[in-house]
């Protein structure tokens, strides 16, 4: 189960500093794995990340912050309004500082403002990695938030001590003993939102999820990792995944614009349904193809997005779509809905045809159903050179996958005309299916 899918009212622990300071660092060592991009330069970390931390029996809500940032550039102040809004739910803020630079005028700066919030705060000089390092700490004390706490998230060196600390400042919360969304069978679906950077993914993310949960700017590249939210809709919960802008390889010479790809491929191929937006006013580009074959390959569902419609007059909307139905051919039963995710125009229609597709996605079809369509089919058009289905099944969901055990080998042709017939039979739509070949004695 993912951390946001667990909505407990457990204590909230905020890492807030200026960037480069090591923030993402602790984070992904006090739960365990990489979970945030780290990169040993500024303004890495945009969006919140939370995560549900254990020290010593004590679980706490851990979020992870970008860089603090006043009256900078506008990307800066949207980042900056992200970590205000997380300290507003914080019960502890730890304010992390670098042992190895010193105090600085930013440091100064948020900690005159921390002082402000009345909100609980831990000083924390990282990068102390050695005895000397540590001596450094008492420079901090010209901050007046009380005596600093040294660690060093890199190496893990007084970690131990420091979520001592931690858990001593915070109320602790007896976990429940049941797990309410653990107890869905299939889980709770997942919804990844993909495609080229500056398209409109983290505004129609945020319209999606009801708050202002991704960096929204008009810079390519804001979001850099794979965020996720837990959403409740009338057909029932909702995981929505916005994932990085993604462009062709050659053109990456980042290495965290690296691992954000990463990060999306792997959300696109975790995902239950697929929803690959487009620019309408740029219209369909070799990107979007290749997104749309990447997300096909991974065999879960695709719902085409024409965001920015509004914009378009009716001839350029006429152009834009008979570009989609030449480029896009091979999932030409793919739905496509045309919204403005700025306005909230056409986005109300989304849900609804998403649940569709999550509902066929995990669809299973009766043996015997089955086995009539095959047999009907191969009534009408039999296979040549004696080929024949003896039974089928379906073993599999996520996609549906039916295995046909065969007395010889299916020509490819034949394959695709009776994973048509199925399709059509039980109105699959768009929905990815497979077909295994068996043959008899296998």
């Amino acid at each position: 189960m993912s951390d946001e899918e667990l909505e407990i009212e457990y204590p909230t622990v905020v890492i807030v500093g200026r960037p480069n300071v090591g923030k993402s660092t602790w984070f992904n060592r006090v739960i365990g794995e990489r979970a945030a991009i780290v990169e040993d330069r500024p303004g890495v970390t945009r969006d919140r990340h939370r995560r549900l931390a254990n020290w010593l029996g004590i679980d706490f809500w851990i979020v992870d912050t970008g860089g603090w940032m006043p009256s900078g550039t506008e990307l800066d102040d949207k980042v900056s309004r992200q970590v205000e809004e997380a300290v507003r739910e914080a019960n502890l803020v730890l304010f992390m500082v670098d042992a190895s630079v010193g105090v600085t005028d930013e440091d100064e700066m948020i900690a005159a403002w921390l002082r402000r919030t009345k909100v609980p705060v831990l000083l924390v000089a990282n990068k102390s990695d050695n005895d000397r390092r540590e001596q450094e700490r008492w420079q901090f004390m010209s901050l007046g938030l009380g005596e600093p706490q040294s660690v060093s998230a890199l190496h893990g060196r007084r970690s131990g001590d420091f979520l001592d600390e931690v858990i001593a400042r915070i109320p602790h919360v007896e976990a429940p003993t049941f797990e309410p969304l653990a107890a869905k069978p299939e889980g709770v679906p997942r919804v990844a939102l993909v495609g080229r950077p500056n398209v409109g993914k983290s505004t129609l993310f945020n319209r999606l999820v009801g708050v202002e949960r991704s960096i929204v700017h008009d810079m390519p590249g804001t979001t850099r990792d794979a965020i996720d939210t837990l959403v409740e809709t009338p057909e029932g919960p909702l995981v929505f995944v916005d994932t990085a802008g993604m462009r062709k390889r050659s053109k990456i010479d980042d290495s965290a614009e690296y691992f954000s790809l990463v990060r999306a491929l792997k959300a696109i191929d975790e995902a239950d349904v697929a929803m690959l937006i487009i620019d309408a006013t740029v219209g369909i580009t070799s990107q979007d193809q290749r997104l749309a074959e990447r997300v096909d390959v991974a065999g879960c569902p695709i719902l085409i997005v024409l965001n920015k419609w509004e914009l378009l007059e009716s001839e350029e909307r006429r152009a834009v779509e008979a570009e989609l139905s030449r480029m896009l051919y091979f999932i030409d039963d793919a739905p496509v809905l045309k919204v403005s995710a700025l306005t909230g125009m056409g986005v109300h229609k989304l849900r609804p045809v998403l649940q569709d597709a999550i509902d066929q996605y995990h669809r299973r079809i009766p043996t015997r159903d089955v086995n009539k369509v095959i047999a009907a089919a191969q009534q009408k058009q039999p296979a040549a050179h004696g080929a024949r289905v003896m039974f089928a099944v379906q073993g599999a969901i996520d996609p549906p996958t039916f295995t046909l055990f065969v007395n010889r080998d299916l020509p490819q042709p034949y394959v695709r005309y009776l994973e048509r017939s199925i399709r059509e039979a039980f109105d699959f739509g768009s929905t990815p299916l497979k077909l295994r070949i068996r043959r008899k004695g296998d």
